[in-house]
Parts: structure tokens; C-alpha cells; sequence
């Protein structure tokens, strides 16, 4: 690992002094401003072929699937082989789902195909992220973890806003996606480049042949240690009970009345309170009350989404949004440090791979479940009835899981 002098450790910038984490974020950058606006682009051109919502909600489904199918086993890999060789050869995968885009918006081949490359997408993801978050914490020193955790988010966030922006700018040059899914080829293969130039780690687990109890240990450690579970299990109930991001075009067309360009605005707004709050977390010395910060943030995010959902204002609704974006990056913080700091490197793969699966599980089937509720209940109360229980979650945390109460910094008390 590279060392820093210890002057410079605790400086909000101190991770970009370290050559690999520059090279980490770039990585980062330019995979997610593919992710962001390959998501925008595939949801236009089915759309557009179709004017059917059920295809654009299976496109969620399909590529959680490989996700929920391989993460076992992308953590088993993670945690077994050098993981930027992991990450650049699932990006390389990803390169050929994207080619195999354009091509097929080109020769205007079937929607199926769509699906096979949004699955293969999918696959790539479940691999890259597994591999790369278990990659960060052999990047950086551990007194740096939580601010490299930050601004990581930071370029994530960032790309959240320029993907989509870019993307609608392409389509609409281009009058078609084969423009987005052509610059999202370019952007993979640059992303996989600068994976392979960062320093070659080798595993730090055993050198043995894999077991079942090997296969399983990132759930094992997850389920024996509170200050990993906790924090997991308590994002995953929130986002998926208190998302209100599914319904944006609802919202925007039927209550709000901004039409596409106001929904643009609305879709914008959690990625902009993300990276906000990333630069002030930043510049913040380290969390203390780590885990009652967790669920304040979680609070807030609950509040922020009722008041969403109550809203017949423009305004008001991109405010609340910006403030559902920024509490989301700020608890996303705790979350993610506190997953890293308390696992053994041998297992962060494998861990990794699990906390990807309960984003995936509360993004993608959080979207499913705001879709139902509302078509049932209707949109305004799914979306407060969601925050509300969110507040509930968040206000009993502390009695559901006591070690969130003694998490006064996001700082393991043993060494992992």
C-alpha cells in the first residue's frame, strides 16, 4: 500500500495523492457516466419502440437477475484473483454488451437483444463491483478509507448528473441511441485501460482450493457482525420502502405538470444533493456518532420523501428530491466505510458482493415496489406511506440493532 506522510493524511484531498486511487476514480468517472447514460438510452429506445411501461420495468428485473444469480460467486473471485484485473476484464465484458448496442441500433435488431445485453450488463456489474470496492481499501490507508469512501461517491454522484444530461443531448443530436451506446463503448474501454494500470495486489486469502464454507463466508461475516448488518439491513428497508425515484415521470407528467424537461430537473435532483453533501463530508473531519448519524440521515431521507409526496409544487418537490440525495450519500457513507472497515481484506470480495446485493435488491425491486403500491393505492400515498415508515425505521433503529448505538466512529475497535 503507498504511504503518505502523516501530515498529509488527514487533508480532505489526502487520497488523490496516491497514484492508484486517481487512477481508481477514474475508472470510476467514466464506467458510471457509461452506467448512467446507457440507463437513459435503453430506456428511450425501448420506449420508442414500444410506448409499453411493462417493457421498460422489465429491464429492471432482467438485469438484477445475474446479479442475484452470480454474487456468490463474483466474491469468491473478488477475494481469490488480483481484483483490477477483475474489474478491467468485467469491463471488457461490458464492452462487448455495449457494442453489441449499437450494432443492434444500427441494424434495428429486435428488442430481445436489448435484454441479452442489459442481462450481460448486469453481469458485468455484479463482478466489477465486487471487485472494485474490495479493491479500494488495499488502495488507500485505513486513516484515509472514509474520505476516499467519500469522494468516491463524489465522481458517482457527478456522473449521475452529466450521464443522463449527456445522453439526452446525444439522442437528440443523433436522433437516435446508437450515438449514446457508441460514446458508452469508448468510455468502458478507457475505464478498462486505467484498471489494468493500477498496481497489481495479489489476494491475501488462503492459497487453497475454494469450499461451499468459503463460497458462503461473505454471508456468514455479514450475518455474525452487527456493524456491517445493521447498517445494511436498515438502507435496505429504507430505500426499498421510502423510494419515490421510480415515480419521477409520474409525478412530473399527472401532479407536478413540468412535462420532460421539468422531469429532467426532478430526475437530476438526488444526484445533485449526493454530490453536495460529498464535498461537505469531504472537508469534515471524521464522523463521530457514526451509527446514530446512520440513522438520522435515514430520517431525514424518510422526512424528505413525505414531503415529496405531499407536494403539488415544482419547487418544493426538487428540494425535497436534492435533500433525498444528499441524507441517501451521506448515510451511503457510514455504510459503506463501516462494511469495509469491519471485514478482513481475504473477505471484502465476498462481502462486497452481498452489500451490492442489498443496493440492487432496494434500487431495482424498490422500483417494483413503488409501482405496485401505487397502482393499488395510487402514487401520492405509496410515496408517504413509504417515507413514513422510513421515519419509523429510522426512529426505532437504535432497539432493533443496539450496535448502532455504540458505532461512535466509523472505526473498527479491533483490527480486521
Amino acid at each position: 500500500m503507498t504511504a503518505v506522510p502523516a501530515s498529509s493524511a488527514d487533508g480532505p484531498y489526502a487520497p488523490f495523492r496516491i497514484r492508484d486511487f486517481r487512477l481508481f476514480v477514474t475508472m470510476i468517472l467514466f464506467s458510471s457516466v457509461a452506467q448512467q447514460a446507457q440507463a437513459v438510452a435503453i430506456g428511450w429506445d425501448i420506449y420508442e419502440r414500444t410506448g409499453s411501461a411493462l417493457a421498460l420495468g422489465w429491464t429492471g428485473l432482467v438485469q438484477f437477475i445475474p446479479v442475484l444469480a452470480f454474487f456468490l460467486p463474483a466474491g469468491q473471485i473478488a477475494d481469490s484473483h488480483d481484483r483490477r484485473k477483475v474489474c478491467g476484464y468485467s469491463l471488457l465484458i461490458w464492452l462487448a454488451g455495449a457494442l453489441l448496442l449499437a450494432i443492434g441500433a444500427h441494424l434495428h435488431v429486435a428488442l430481445g437483444w436489448i435484454y441479452v445485453t442489459v442481462a450481460l450488463t448486469g453481469l458485468s456489474t455484479v463482478l466489477n463491483r465486487a471487485a472494485r470496492d474490495a479493491l479500494l481499501p488495499q488502495i488507500v490507508p485505513a486513516n484515509m478509507l472514509a474520505r476516499a469512501v467519500t469522494w468516491n461517491a463524489t465522481i458517482f454522484q457527478s456522473a449521475s448528473v452529466a450521464g443522463p444530461t449527456l445522453a439526452g443531448v446525444l439522442i437528440a443530436v443523433g436522433g437516435s441511441a446508437f450515438t449514446v451506446y457508441a460514446m458508452n463503448a469508448g468510455c468502458i474501454f478507457i475505464a478498462a485501460s486505467v484498471a489494468i494500470a493500477i498496481r497489481s495486489r495479489p489476494p491475501s486469502g488462503p492459497k487453497r482450493p475454494s469450499s461451499w464454507r468459503d463460497v458462503f463466508g461473505g454471508l456468514a461475516h455479514v450475518w455474525n457482525t452487527p456493524e456491517v448488518f445493521a447498517p445494511m439491513t436498515v438502507d435496505l428497508f429504507a430505500v426499498l420502502l421510502g423510494g419515490a425515484t421510480a415515480l419521477l415521470p409520474l409525478y412530473a407528467k399527472d401532479i407536478l405538470h413540468v412535462g420532460p424537461t421539468g422531469l429532467g430537473w426532478l430526475s437530476a435532483g438526488p444526484a445533485l444533493g449526493a454530490v453536495l453533501m460529498a464535498f461537505y463530508v469531504g472537508h469534515r473531519k471524521k464522523e463521530a456518532h457514526a451509527g446514530r448519524s446512520f440513522l438520522l440521515a435515514v430520517g431525514i431521507y424518510g422526512f424528505a420523501t413525505v414531503v415529496f409526496g405531499f407536494s403539488t409544487s415544482f419547487w418544493i418537490s426538487l428540494v425535497a428530491l436534492v435533500v433525498i440525495g444528499a441524507a441517501d450519500n451521506f448515510g451511503a457513507v457510514i455504510r459503506q466505510t463501516s462494511v469495509q472497515l469491519y471485514t478482513p481484506d481475504e473477505l471484502r470480495g465476498r462481502v462486497s458482493a452481498v452489500n451490492r446485493v442489498f443496493i440492487s435488491s432496494s434500487n431495482e425491486l424498490g422500483a417494483v415496489e413503488s409501482g405496485l403500491a401505487a397502482a393499488l393505492l395510487g402514487a401520492m400515498p405509496a410515496v408517504v406511506g413509504g417515507g413514513v415508515i422510513t421515519v419509523l425505521i429510522a426512529a426505532f433503529g437504535l432497539k432493533i440493532f443496539p450496535a448502532l448505538g455504540e458505532m461512535e466512529s466509523v472505526a473498527p475497535k479491533h483490527k480486521v
